[in-house]
């Protein structure tokens, strides 16, 4: 069982996650209690209403920090305080649409934040596997029909993405430049795709676009319906960051690589034709298409996961129908039963760590 494989390397451990109020950064908090670990968590700035981490309660569970990645004085306070056996660094401006309205703080964020972490880990001396989360969009898109390897090239044209190119490509130069040579750190960086699931209330995504506006009896408005991306369900993406830092800890041949974690070919649809599944197990709400000229977003994008796969034996288990499912009746609890939302949540992720082939319960 996949529980047992990554359970043994988390378990009693020191865990720092850097974003950890987000809604990746949430899930992969809960996945690390589960595991055993002991988790810290450092985030800044405003949580979406309502917010998973409220929701579920977390702070009540973990160290929570609130600073800013781009403090430099209290970011590296906390991590050498702490000494923390792994990072997993999330925290960044995420929303394409907020990286025009605010292009400078996208980039302190997404680019400064990221080297403020690689410049204290050039003085540490404590043992430390990290794991840095960018983006599928860090590839320059030239919209082709293969998925992305890691080895294509970076940097795109909105702000968003080409502050995740620039906040990668500086992640690789620490290494090669200063850290390589240190045996007590690890690095690994993961790029995934478009990633849904239950309790997410982001703007300017998809899946909450849809829940925020049918849950008031709204009618959502979609900028660029055919647009094709990789959907894939939180669980997955979350264990493969966990399978990335056990297999550092493990290989040394792949310290300072690159992976993606992108779902399976059946998993790339459109995005009216996501909205639409999604209507099948929860609220058949309306849609009005209105296309929005202002800025420009990739039409396709897709990643290519033969390394993960190989390499880390990492490979999705969800199709596209059982992460709507998921994602669905995760909502379908929190606006119409009313259910206890931390218990609900950790049956969700249990019944995956625990189950070989998904089945709909």
């Amino acid at each position: 069982m996949l529980k047992s494989k990554i359970s043994k390397t988390f378990k009693g451990k020191k865990v720092l996650i850097t974003g950890h109020t987000g809604f990746k950064g949430t899930w992969l908090t809960l996945l690390m209690l589960t595991l055993g670990a002991k988790v810290t968590g450092i985030s800044y700035g405003k949580k979406t209403k309502p917010s998973l981490f409220r929701v579920l309660n977390l702070e009540k569970k973990i160290s929570h920090q609130n600073i800013n990645i781009c403090n430099f004085k209290e970011l590296k306070k906390t991590i050498i305080q702490f000494r923390p056996n792994f990072i997993f660094h999330l925290a960044a401006e995420a929303i394409v649409s907020r990286s025009y309205t605010d292009p400078l703080e996208t980039w302190k964020t997404n680019t400064l934040g990221t080297i403020n972490i690689l410049q204290i880990l050039k003085s540490v001396k404590f043992n430390v596997t990290n794991v840095f989360i960018t983006s599928d969009k860090v590839y320059k898109n030239l919209e082709f029909n293969r998925g992305y390897h890691e080895k294509d090239i970076l940097g795109d044209y909105d702000p968003y993405s080409a502050s995740k190119a620039s906040a990668d490509l500086a992640i690789q130069s620490y290494f090669n430049s200063f850290l390589k040579k240190k045996r007590n750190i690890k690095i690994g960086i993961a790029r995934a795709g478009n990633v849904i699931g239950g309790g997410d209330w982001s703007v300017n995504r998809i899946i909450p676009d849809c829940v925020l506006k049918w849950s008031q009896k709204k009618t959502l408005k979609i900028r660029n319906p055919n647009s094709t991306r990789p959907w894939q369900h939180i669980f997955d993406v979350i264990t493969g960051y966990a399978i990335l830092a056990t297999k550092l800890k493990e290989n040394k041949n792949i310290n300072g690589e690159s992976f993606n974690f992108g779902p399976s070919k059946s998993n790339n649809f459109k995005v009216i034709s996501l909205i639409k599944n999604f209507r099948r197990y929860w609220i058949k709400g309306k849609i009005l298409i209105q296309k929005n000229k202002n800025f420009k977003e990739a039409n396709l994008l897709q990643l290519n996961s033969k390394k993960s796969n190989k390499i880390l034996k990492w490979k999705p288990k969800l199709n596209l129908d059982d992460t709507i499912y998921l994602t669905g009746i995760w909502y379908k609890e929190f606006y119409e039963k009313k259910a206890n939302m931390y218990e609900f949540s950790l049956f969700q992720l249990k019944y995956y760590l625990n189950n070989k082939k998904f089945t709909k319960f």
